[in-house]
């Protein structure tokens, strides 16, 4: 167990070290920041100041081992416009991605677990069409479309809910909607699938021939064990909604950490891109790292086979 454990850590802190070098280079690769930072038709002398003053004059390894060192202490480096420490701006936009990924969590357990369950149940019956057309058309139709289509609706045309904007309740339900739809028809996907095998496992018939009611069956043998990848799917998700919805809180003007990413990118902020995706990608490496040790625990035959 420990030599797996070992294993597991040694390859998350692997693809931390991949993925920091990698948006390093790639947002180094946008263009020259200094370019909006200074004023316009500053001399060759006020952009070489400005450049100094940031560090960009340094070279690139001295700027990575620099942004390295900021992310080992938790400080993620200053923002560029905000002139504020990136790990600052992230909290304080944590909130409110968090209450908006909440939000669309919650719709997509809504749609997709009770449809995924009747689908399985009722294998290729109406029911089970219904929830496969359901399914296509969340993975088929983009978040950004039908938020457009739903400001269109229910903001401009019926005047039910505010078009955008942080406020009450009604300002969350369209974001969060558009945000889990598709969310909801992956996890319907596999609550699907997941159902299917273990109402063909052995356990199962073994229940039913007991004379066990359907109810019991599905929801004390079936379901329970049909959870659990779906809970690790769920967890994901919520982690990528927090940090990735970037075009559903562009859209819908959510302050966000997806529409904080937005203007670091278009304002070409180096620091606060690199902190942003970092933070991102240090919660998902934590979290599947944390579900492998879990299922490791929980199964023997993973951490000997693995």
């Amino acid at each position: 167990m420990a030599r797996f454990m070992m294993r597991r850590t040694l390859y998350a802190i692997v693809t931390l070290f991949i993925l920091s070098l990698t948006i390093f280079t790639v947002v180094r690769l946008t263009g020259d920041p200094v370019t909006l930072l200074a004023e316009p038709g500053a001399r060759a002398e006020d952009l070489g100041r400005v450049r100094a003053e940031w560090g960009l004059d340094r070279s690139w390894p001295v700027q990575y081992l620099a942004f390295a060192r900021n992310v080992l202490t938790g400080q993620l480096g200053k923002s560029f416009n905000y002139e504020m420490p990136v790990s600052t701006l992230y909290f304080q936009r944590l909130p409110n991605s968090l209450e908006l990924a909440l939000a669309a969590t919650l719709i997509s357990f809504f749609i997709g677990i009770p449809a995924g369950i009747i689908s399985a149940v009722r294998v290729n019956s109406a029911w089970d069409n219904f929830g496969k057309i359901i399914a296509l058309l969340g993975l088929s139709i983009p978040g950004f479309w039908l938020g457009l289509v739903m400001i269109l609706t229910f903001s401009v045309w019926l005047h039910w809910l505010p078009t955008s904007g942080q406020g009450g309740w009604r300002n969350v339900i369209m974001p969060a909607v558009a945000l889990g739809w598709y969310f909801a028809a992956s996890l319907l996907r596999l609550t699907r699938s997941s159902m299917l095998e273990v109402l063909r496992s052995e356990y199962v018939k073994l229940a039913r021939l007991k004379g066990l009611p359907g109810y019991v069956v599905l929801a004390v043998h079936a379901f329970k064990n049909a959870l659990i990848p779906v809970l690790t799917l769920a967890g994901v998700n919520l982690v990528v909604m927090i940090n990735a919805a970037v075009i559903i809180e562009v859209i819908f003007a959510w302050p966000g950490i997806g529409r904080l990413l937005y203007e670091g990118i278009f304002q070409r902020d180096f620091p606060l891109v690199q902190g942003v995706v970092m933070e991102a990608g240090m919660m998902i490496v934590v979290i599947n790292l944390i579900v492998d040790l879990l299922y490791a625990y929980i199964d023997p035959r993973i951490r000997l086979t693995k």
